[in-house]
């Protein structure tokens, strides 16, 4: 067929044809269709619910949208972040409900013994029952009883690896039947290992004190000072 045989306003009339599959969720105890393949985020989104907290980054990387879920026919009950964990038929969720975990105040330079100062700050960590659940519950596959234990027993270096995924959705504290709240003792472990027990890198110290001497006062205040035009123009002559 030539062009010019060709009627386009038969096919703008036409009705669309395409449709997405369609399943059935369970949101909040109550059933839903939504496009099949979405996230969750999205389906909560597509359902008309207003989401106020527990949206974040929607990448999965900030830990905001913890969520409980439940497959068709799985009595279990499992953990994902919405914004990165697909619908399925037949699936029930809802977001976890904030959870009022202890977090430990402290200053890492005033601590005098990182490894012991962890049972003044967190007297809970050793009294893990190795049940596991930390672990079952973690979205990140993360070997959470495993931390806490590397933690207890001062390899801090073990625990700053093993958490480097963590996103502190905090799945793993409401589970804790010795009301350990694991995420925030490997936070701690992390941030202890960074501080006293990781080589910094050369000349790191001498930067940072010149910085603070006001090395770079003079400097800094004139580019402050610059207009968006006179910014492009040293920006265009220093590449």
């Amino acid at each position: 067929m030539s062009t010019s045989e060709f009627d386009t306003n038969k096919v703008l009339e036409q009705e669309e044809n395409l449709q997405p599959k369609m399943v059935t969720v369970e949101i909040a105890g109550k059933p839903h269709r939504v496009p099949a393949g979405i996230t969750l985020m999205k389906a909560l989104w597509y359902t008309g619910h207003e989401v106020i907290r527990g949206a974040g980054c929607l990448g999965g990387f900030c830990g905001a949208c913890g969520t409980y879920y439940r497959t068709k026919d799985d009595p279990r009950v499992k953990t994902c972040l919405a914004c990165s964990f697909a619908v399925e038929d037949g699936m029930s969720f809802s977001f976890a409900p904030p959870f009022p975990a202890r977090k430990a105040i402290y200053r890492m330079e005033e601590l005098k013994d990182p490894k012991q100062d962890l049972f003044t700050l967190y007297p809970e960590a050793p009294l893990c029952r190795n049940c596991n659940a930390c672990t079952e519950a973690c979205p990140q596959a993360i070997d959470v009883r495993e931390g806490v234990w590397r933690a207890v027993f001062g390899d801090f270096k073990a625990v700053s690896e093993m958490f480097m995924n963590c996103v502190m959705c905090g799945l793993c504290a409401p589970v804790c039947i010795a009301d350990i709240a694991p995420n925030f003792v490997a936070l701690y472990a992390s941030r202890a290992q960074g501080v006293y027990f990781t080589e910094k890198p050369k000349g790191l110290a001498e930067r940072i004190q010149a910085i603070a001497d006001g090395r770079y006062d003079e400097e800094w205040n004139r580019i402050l000072s610059m207009t968006d035009e006179e910014l492009e123009q040293a920006s265009a002559s220093a590449a």
